[in-house]
């Protein structure tokens, strides 16, 4: 049962912020959301996208959010995609993608996005849940959701291999 969002511990609602700020950079960029927080038995996917150029062969992209708050262990979430994480995550895919015949044949990708977010106090700041529609993310530029300021620090395209 999913709890409500000013119950939920507050590094799954700063996760939850981050994945929205990603997917809309991404439709800002012309990708379409397929799909966001695919679970499998491999675990999840944050983020499932195709670029939006009408070809049937459009790329497909499995993004990874890591969404963190400063000083934190892992470089910002770059030390988290492990080997074993990205062993899952192409799994994962590969299960999507039988799932989804028509989009097998797509070329795929495994994209990292990095998210910094700072949790603000009510008054300073009041956000919302979605950035506004004509708000333009930019990579760097903080944005402001529920209370919370979100920075996408980086994306990083085809941050590994998929297995051969």
């Amino acid at each position: 049962m999913k709890q409500p969002a000013d119950k939920q511990p507050a590094n799954h609602q700063a996760g939850e912020l981050g994945e929205t700020l990603v997917a809309t950079w991404l439709q800002q960029q012309q990708w379409r959301i397929l799909d966001r927080r695919w679970r499998c038995r491999w675990g999840e996917i944050d983020i499932i996208a195709q670029y939006n150029n009408n070809q049937t062969n459009a790329p497909i992209a499995f993004v990874e959010v890591k969404t963190r708050r400063g000083n934190n262990w892992d470089a910002g979430g770059r030390l988290a995609v492990t080997p074993s994480k990205q062993n899952k995550l192409q799994k994962a895919a590969s299960l999507f993608l039988a799932e989804n015949p028509h989009l097998s044949e797509n070329p795929c990708r495994f994209d990292v996005a990095l998210v910094r977010c700072c949790r603000l106090t009510a008054r300073s700041h009041p956000g919302s849940t979605h950035p506004p529609p004509d708000t333009a993310i930019i990579v760097g530029n903080p944005i402001y959701l529920e209370n919370h300021q979100l920075v996408l620090e980086a994306y990083i395209e085809s941050a590994f291999l998929p297995l051969a």
